[in-house]
């Protein structure tokens, strides 16, 4: 309820400070998830291996799956199911890492942060998109610091070095896993650096040199300077009913942003610095102060009937997770 509460409360805040989203770029090459079985869509990431195909699972499922989704058409083709791992709880990011590996974040913890470890899910992408059974690691993850709540995992591409970002209102910060993770024992990660965001997830950029950090209406961008962040500036994140998702497009030119819900939008901006062909720091402006700005673009012909929507769309989904954790 208090997540809850807390997007309702940062969408009124839209309402009243007449900030809005940012204008879709042109040649906007968002899509569309089709599949009637993908309703709580909550990572994404970009496949280097199958171009135009992204990874995506479902908040909590009846198993542990992976869909691969065309961004072409929507449409599923391919759904691989996980063996050698427990029943999932709170599946809440994906990523890729070297060598074509994908991680999968079982990090989630929505009911009152008490799990004593959480789990991380490794597994080759396979080289043939059809539906199949794959046999995955399984690594216990816990903090120095005590049990987190989390929806943002990330693998640096370069170094496979795997990081969690916690799920904090005032802000959280950057965990960092060991230089390799072990299937025994438990794998310890540690804070690093503060980020200045409710954070729901993040994405490097292909080359490893930028840090995108998502939350429901607002993003920040960070120089990752080898692990010692350094904040760049806002994103510009679409307004989505509950937004979840992030990761970069394969190029590095756009991030594409994902939502929950049936038939969820996956939107694409420019991505910022030297990645995308205009930098939204600075002068750009966000669908939300990202936390310690307060300042917002200048958007005053935003329709406070949109804004009305998707504060009905927060609460009807918020309310449905809500009800499904009790």
């Amino acid at each position: 309820m208090r997540a809850l509460l807390g997007v309702v409360g940062a969408t009124a805040l839209l309402v009243l400070t007449g900030t809005g989203p940012a204008t879709a770029a042109e040649g906007d090459n968002g899509f569309t998830i089709k599949d009637s079985r993908i309703i709580e869509s909550s990572g994404l990431a970009a496949s280097r291996q199958h171009p135009g195909i992204y990874w995506t699972h479902n908040d909590q499922d009846s198993g542990s799956y992976l869909y691969a989704v065309d961004s072409a058409t929507g449409e599923t083709v391919a759904r691989i199911t996980l063996s050698g791992v427990g029943q999932q709880r709170d599946v809440e990011a994906v990523a890729i890492g070297p060598d074509n590996q994908i991680y999968v974040g079982d990090i989630g913890d929505n009911d009152g942060v008490t799990w004593p470890y959480v789990w991380i899910y490794q597994l080759p992408e396979p080289k043939n998109l059809t539906d199949q059974t794959i046999r995955a690691k399984q690594y216990v993850v816990k903090y120095s610091d005590g049990s987190r709540d989390a929806e943002s995992m990330i693998v640096h591409p370069r170094t496979g070095r795997v990081y969690i970002i916690d799920k904090q209102e005032d802000g959280g910060h950057l965990y960092e896993g060991p230089a390799q993770l072990s299937t025994s024992g438990a794998n310890v990660f540690k804070p690093v650096a503060p980020v200045d965001l409710w954070a729901t997830d993040a994405a490097f950029s292909p080359d490893g040199q930028q840090l995108a950090v998502r939350g429901y209406f607002g993003g920040i961008w960070y120089d990752w300077n080898g692990g010692d962040i350094k904040r760049e500036g806002r994103l510009d994140v679409p307004l989505q009913g509950q937004g979840e998702s992030v990761t970069y497009s394969v190029d590095g030119t756009k991030l594409m942003y994902g939502s929950e819900g049936s038939e969820s939008s996956v939107e694409a901006e420019d991505a910022p610095g030297d990645s995308g062909s205009k930098s939204p720091s600075g002068s750009g402006s966000s669908a939300q102060s990202d936390g310690d700005d307060s300042s917002g673009g200048d958007n005053g012909n935003v329709k406070v009937g949109a804004f009305a929507v998707a504060v009905a769309a927060a609460v009807v989904l918020g309310f449905r997770r809500l009800l499904r954790r009790r």
